[in-house]
């Protein structure tokens, strides 16, 4: 009985419309590359996709590049991120992207009066 169903189950899953994913149209690809470290790329999807970044050799061997992407999201909005990444690393920017929480008022008087303390050698266990 349980090899009958174990069987049925098979044919079913292998009777499935297996939907292949549509291709996705690119309405934009530039790229421009000037050999010297320095570059430009632009791309755009019908789906909603976008990027574009230009970068330039950094002074410290790194490469300094600004940029952003952009896609939908599935409310029909579209989420944007803006970055520069270079020597001091990737800083992205977008209002989907948590922030860090400002620091409370009384904070810095406590990092104060701590500091005074180990000043004047006081130390707690």
């Amino acid at each position: 009985m349980q090899l009958i169903l174990l069987a049925c189950l098979a044919v079913v899953a292998s009777a499935a419309p297996q939907l292949a994913p549509l291709p996705v149209a690119i309405l934009r690809d530039d790229r421009q590359d000037n050999g010297d470290g320095n570059f430009q790329y632009t791309f755009e999807s019908e789906n909603g996709i976008s990027v574009s970044a230009s970068g330039s050799p950094g002074s410290q061997g790194q490469a300094n590049i600004q940029g952003s992407y952009l896609y939908p999201l599935e409310d029909g909005t579209f989420a944007e991120v803006r970055y520069v990444a270079d020597e001091f690393g990737f800083r992205p920017e977008s209002p989907l992207l948590p922030t860090t929480p400002p620091v409370p008022a009384h904070v810095p008087e406590l990092l104060r009066i701590a500091e005074e303390q180990r000043a004047a050698g006081i130390t707690f266990e």
